[in-house]
């Protein structure tokens, strides 16, 4: 792998992002440290065709993605794949439009205009610049597959897991796999508008793939061992939320009360009881996916970060 400093991020830019060139034509572009907000993308190209997958959460990190990639000689992006709905995904898509198609599964797009600016509603203070909504163009159901020059890349929805309209990009040709927000390296999962199971079942998708090389939606460039650890957590969550129910405990009550061992590392630690949310809805029987109200679960999360909502870092 060959890394470089993202072009034109000023030094003085707090999480510098980074390109990492996996195999030939095919980066992954890193905004540390993988918190609230900083996402990761990355682009397939031969020099005259480019896929993207995501883009980011403002437009200023957006137009620094755009310069990285232009400053590789890729192209443009024909195609922006978008792997999930969230805005940190998605609110830089207005920078690519031009001349480029938007791809996601169908509930993706769905989510993208009910949603709206859905972080401006969190964390209101953030500088987004202009970031009309811009929806994907082009939807799928179950499978695409496309190609880049000679590469054959697979987008794959694997069912509700992170959120109700996830997409896997697999290039099978360089065993990489861009796993969106169903995968986070160094960090806890969030499956408050998804599915715990879901996720679950997802991880069993992305292992049946076989990849080298692993981008995570947040965290650094990883190896299949990441799949363990989520799997482990996902577990925890499921034993917590079983116990926590059963005790007449509510969400946050269990996440208080709870001893991570482990998975402490994993921060930042209220994502927990946004989970635990999500964990006992599936308790009580609802389908997977359904809204929660969001409003409940983020002031939780807020009073398991000392009664302040979670930081944004774009």
């Amino acid at each position: 792998m060959r890394t470089t400093t993202a072009a034109g991020t000023a030094e003085t830019e707090p999480y510098l992002p980074y390109l990492t060139e996996l195999v030939p034509g095919v980066h992954a572009y890193l905004q540390p440290d993988g918190g609230w907000c900083l996402n990761n993308a990355g682009f397939i190209s031969d020099g005259r065709t480019t896929l993207l997958v995501d883009t980011a959460a403002t437009e200023r990190r957006a137009q620094l993605l755009r310069d990285a990639l232009l400053a590789t000689g890729a192209p443009m992006p024909d195609v922006v794949v978008n792997t999930h709905h969230h805005g940190d995904h998605t609110y830089g898509n207005r920078v690519f439009a031009d001349g480029a198609e938007i791809i996601a599964h169908t509930s993706c797009r769905d989510e993208v205009l009910a949603a709206g600016h859905q972080l401006h509603l969190v964390w209101p203070d953030i500088d987004y610049g202009d970031v009309p909504v811009t929806a994907p163009t082009i939807t799928y159901a179950d499978r695409l597959v496309m190609e880049v020059g000679d590469s054959q890349i697979h987008l794959i929805h694997p069912g509700t897991a992170h959120t109700t309209g996830d997409t896997i990009v697999w290039l099978p040709g360089q065993r990489v796999v861009f796993a969106g927000d169903l995968v986070f390296n160094e960090g806890a999962p969030f499956i408050a508008m998804g599915s715990l199971s879901g996720s679950l079942r997802a991880l069993g998708v992305l292992r049946s793939l076989d990849a080298e090389f692993i981008v995570p939606g947040h965290g650094p460039v990883c190896g299949p061992e990441v799949y363990d650890t989520m799997e482990g957590y996902l577990y925890y969550v499921a034993e917590l939320a079983a116990q926590g129910r059963a005790a007449g405990r509510t969400p946050l009550e269990t996440a208080l009360g709870a001893h991570p061992g482990e998975f402490s590392a994993l921060g930042p630690p209220e994502r927990l009881v946004g989970n635990l949310h999500r964990a006992y809805a599936e308790l009580d029987g609802l389908p997977h996916g359904s809204p929660l109200d969001l409003a409940a679960v983020f002031s939780d999360m807020a009073l398991m970060n000392g009664g302040q909502v979670p930081d944004c870092r774009a």
